[in-house]
């Protein structure tokens, strides 16, 4: 297996994403906060597909990205 290039994370075991989001949930980007509010819009194993209010639809792996769960009042 090669290394990850420099800046990139490594993936974490299939044990660990289990994140719990279903469609509907709404999450922020913890990297990426000028994204805004996003709210999940499908989910197939650790790809979280979200609508975020100022960067649109992003896939998201969550082996690789933490998103944060929110609701749909947060303002920060």
């Amino acid at each position: 297996m090669s290394q990850p290039a420099s800046g990139q994370k490594t993936p974490r075991p299939q044990a660990a994403l289990d994140h719990g989001f279903e469609p509907g949930d709404f999450v922020r980007h913890p990297q990426a906060p000028d994204w805004g509010l996003g709210q999940v819009q499908s989910v197939v194993g650790a790809n979280v597909t979200v609508n975020f209010e100022e960067c649109g639809k992003v896939m998201i792996n969550t082996a690789v990205v933490d998103l944060v769960a929110a609701s749909a009042g947060d303002d920060a």
